[in-house]
C-alpha cells in the first residue's frame, strides 16, 4: 500500500476534502475551503469536521501492529513492520517515518481556531469541538507511545514555525491528553443514532482516558474512568443466534457498530474503502500472508479446560495440538487442518499450493483468522466497508481487572469482569483457588489480554509497559512444523520440528522507542533522537 508522507508543516491554505466514512461522514465533496468563505453555516462546520476525521487512524496500523511483538511475522520488508518486530529498524524505515504524522493534529488546529465564527446551535458547536480535541489528543496519545517526546503542536504552524519546533517531554503531553479528554467527555454524545452513527462518543473519551492512565500505572484514575464507561451501557457482543459464535462474529462486517465498540475508524466500501483486508489470507485465496501469527501466540491459548499446554493434567497433545483449545484459537487463527475458506487449510506440505516457504503465504503456517473468518462476507476484499475497531468494551474489562490488581484490591468485581470475557469465549470461569493472589492474578490478567485481544494491534503497547520486550521479543521466533493435511478430513500428520522464521534482537535501552525519523531531522536541526539510534 501507498502511503503520502507528511511532515510536520503548516497546512499552506487550510485546504482538505471531505472524508466518505460511512454515513455521517458521506457529504456531497467540495474539494477545496478557504477560510473567507467556508464558516457560514452548520453545514461548513461539519463538513470542515469531516476533514479532520478523514485519514485520523488506519487500519493499516491496527492489523500489522502485532508484527512488532511476539504476536505475529511481517514477511515483506517494504511493509515497514519487519525491521521494527526483528529490533532492525532504522531512523530512515518507512514506517518509523509514516508514523510520525501531525496532519491530523494540524487540520484539528486549524478547525478549532476557526469554528467558533459559525453561526450555528452553540451546543452542537461545543460537540462539534470536542470532537475534533478527541481526535488530536489521540493522535497525541499515539505519537508519544510510539516516539516518547513529541511537540505538543496546538496551533497551525507557518513553515518557519514548524522547522524550529521542539519534542515537548512526554509527561506534559500526557498531561495534556487526560486534561483535555476529561474536559471533553462531558461534551460528547454517549451514543448516536442514524447518520451520525461513528462519531467520537463520551466512552470513547473515557475509554481512551482509562487507557493512557493504565499504560502509566495510574490505577486508581484507571479504575474510575473504566467504571464511567461501565455506567454508559456497552456490553460484550453475542450472537443470540449462535452463542458458541460470538467472539468470531463480533469482527464481522454484517455485526459493525454493536454495543461493544466503543472507538472504530469507519469504512466505506468504493468511497472510503478499508483496502487492507486482502493482506491477512494466504496465496490460495487470493491474499499476501504479509501478518503472521507466531509459534508463541498459538501456544499462549490455554486448553479449553482452562489449563495451559505446559501442564502435564491439561490435556495437550503435542501431536494434535489445536484439538480441545480455547476457543478463541480457532476464532483467530487459521491453523494447519482447519476448515477455511472451502478447504481443510495445508500450509505444512510442500506439495500444498499454501506450503509457507511459497510466494505470498504464510512463513509460520497460521493466518489471521479475525477480521477475514469469512471471506465471501467481501466482494472484493481489496474495496471493503469493514470497520477497524480501536478499543472495545472487552478491553475495558481488562483494563478494570488489571488496575485493580496492581493496587492489590482483589474481589468480586475483578473475577466477575475476567468471567464475563472467558464466559463469552467459552472458557470456564476462572478458578479461584488457583488464582488467588496478585502474583498469579497478575499473570492471568496477562494472558487474557493477550489472547482477546490478539491480532488487534495493541501487545506491543502491553510488552512496552510491562517491561518484558527482553523476555518475549528477542530469539528465535518459531511456527508450525511440517507435515501433511489430510484432504478429506483436516487430520494433521507432523513429520518434522518447528519452523524456524526468524532470528530477533531486542536491547531494552533501545527498542522501547521507536526512532525519529531522520527525514524529520534533516529538514529541523531542533528535533533530537532517540538514545543510541
Amino acid at each position: 500500500m501507498k502511503r503520502k508522507l507528511f511532515y510536520l508543516i503548516a497546512i499552506s491554505g487550510a485546504l482538505f476534502t471531505t472524508a466518505c466514512n460511512k454515513d455521517f461522514l458521506d457529504r456531497a465533496p467540495e474539494d477545496q475551503y478557504r477560510n473567507e468563505v467556508l464558516w457560514t453555516s452548520e453545514s461548513d462546520a461539519r463538513a470542515a469536521l469531516s476533514g479532520c476525521y478523514r485519514d485520523w487512524e488506519d487500519s493499516y496500523n491496527v492489523i500489522y501492529m502485532d508484527c512488532a511483538s511476539d504476536n505475529a511475522y511481517s514477511q515483506f520488508l517494504w511493509e515497514g513492520y519487519m525491521n521494527i518486530g526483528n529490533g532492525s529498524l532504522t531512523p530512515a524505515d518507512v514506517n518509523v517515518t509514516n508514523r510520525w504524522n501531525f496532519k491530523t493534529i494540524q487540520k484539528c488546529n486549524w478547525f478549532l481556531e476557526n469554528v467558533d465564527k459559525t453561526p450555528m446551535d452553540e451546543t452542537l458547536k461545543t460537540r462539534f469541538k470536542a470532537e475534533a480535541r478527541f481526535l488530536r489528543a489521540y493522535q497525541f496519545y499515539t505519537l508519544t507511545q510510539l516516539y516518547g517526546d513529541v511537540p505538543l503542536v496546538l496551533k497551525t504552524l507557518t513553515t518557519g514555525e514548524a522547522n524550529v519546533v521542539t519534542r515537548t517531554p512526554i509527561a506534559e503531553v500526557q498531561k495534556y491528553i487526560l486534561d483535555e479528554l476529561a474536559a471533553i467527555a462531558p461534551q460528547l454524545e454517549p451514543s448516536y443514532s442514524g447518520a451520525d452513527v461513528g462519531r467520537i462518543t463520551r466512552g470513547a473519551a473515557y475509554a481512551l482516558r482509562a487507557r493512557l492512565e493504565l499504560y502509566m500505572g495510574n490505577y486508581a484514575d484507571c479504575i474510575a474512568d473504566c467504571e464511567k464507561v461501565m455506567a454508559l451501557g456497552y456490553d460484550l457482543f453475542r450472537n443470540t443466534a449462535t452463542p458458541a459464535n460470538s467472539y468470531q462474529d463480533l469482527f464481522r462486517i454484517q455485526n459493525e457498530n454493536n454495543v461493544e465498540v466503543i472507538l472504530d475508524m469507519q469504512y466505506k466500501e468504493n468511497d472510503y474503502a478499508n483496502g487492507n483486508i486482502g493482506i491477512m489470507p494466504t496465496s490460495s485465496s487470493g491474499g499476501w500472508s504479509s501478518v503472521d501469527p507466531t509459534q508463541a501466540l498459538v501456544d499462549a491459548y490455554e486448553m479449553k479446560n482452562g489449563k495451559l499446554i505446559t501442564d502435564p493434567s491439561s490435556g495437550y497433545n503435542a501431536e494434535d495440538p489445536y484439538t480441545n483449545r480455547d476457543p478463541r484459537l480457532s476464532a483467530s487463527i487459521v491453523y494447519p487442518g482447519q476448515m477455511y475458506d472451502g478447504k481443510y487449510y495445508n500450509p505444512i506440505d510442500p506439495a500444498s499450493g499454501d506450503f509457507m516457504l511459497g510466494d505470498n503465504n504464510s512463513k509460520t503456517g497460521y493466518l489471521p483468522k479475525k477480521f477475514i473468518s469469512h471471506l465471501e462476507d467481501y466482494t472484493d476484499m481489496w474495496n471493503t466497508g469493514l470497520n477497524m475497531i480501536l478499543i472495545r468494551y472487552a478491553d475495558v474489562l481488562l483494563m478494570y481487572a488489571e488496575a485493580k490488581i496492581e493496587t492489590g484490591v482483589v474481589d468480586n468485581t475483578v473475577y466477575d469482569a475476567l468471567d464475563k470475557i472467558r464466559l463469552r469465549a467459552g472458557m470456564p470461569a476462572v478458578d479461584r483457588l488457583a488464582y488467588n493472589t496478585q502474583a498469579t492474578l497478575r499473570t492471568l490478567v496477562r494472558r487474557e489480554r493477550r489472547i482477546e485481544l490478539a491480532l488487534e494491534g495493541l501487545r506491543w503497547y502491553d510488552i512496552k509497559r510491562w517491561k518484558i520486550g527482553d523476555e518475549v521479543r528477542k530469539g528465535t521466533v518459531y511456527g508450525a512444523r511440517q507435515g501433511t493435511v489430510n484432504a478429506t478430513n483436516g487430520k494433521v500428520t507432523f513429520t518434522a520440528d518447528h519452523q524456524l522464521v526468524e532470528t530477533r534482537l531486542f536491547d531494552p535501552s533501545i527498542h522501547y522507542l521507536w526512532p525519529v525519523p531522520q527525514k524529520e531531522i534533516d529538514i529541523n536541526g531542533k528535533i533530537s533522537q532517540n538514545p543510541n539510534y
